[in-house]
């Protein structure tokens, strides 16, 4: 099985599928430090990163504005000093997606570069 971080984030359409409460149970142990929020309704993923210092944080959320952009998909990114706190969901379907949890991977990876 290829794991999560190497697989491709593809377009979503406004119609797809919100992943399933089966699918949730294969893909959160691949990403065990994200937790599922809700807000306003909405199912979203989002982990807090811990950093030394601002420089640091905001070099990695520099790293995530990358990752958004190679893959067309974009988080809320919250950065502090020391903290940057990424929550990802589906705009167009207003939920998660399969996508969300390869691009949560894809942001954990960014750590071991």
């Amino acid at each position: 099985m290829t794991t999560l971080n190497n697989q491709p984030c593809e377009a979503c359409r406004a119609d797809a599928p919100e992943v399933s409460e089966q699918e949730k149970e294969s893909l959160f142990p691949q990403i065990p430090q994200w937790i599922q929020v809700e807000e306003d309704g909405v199912e979203k993923l989002q982990r807090h990163f811990s950093f030394r210092n601002f420089e640091q944080a905001l070099a990695f959320t520099n790293q995530i504005g990358q990752l958004a952009e190679r893959e067309g998909h974009h988080p809320a990114i919250l950065t502090e000093y020391g903290k940057v706190t990424v929550t990802w969901w589906t705009h167009k379907i207003n939920g998660l997606h399969r996508n969300d949890f390869i691009c949560a991977a894809k942001t954990d990876a960014l750590l071991d570069q």
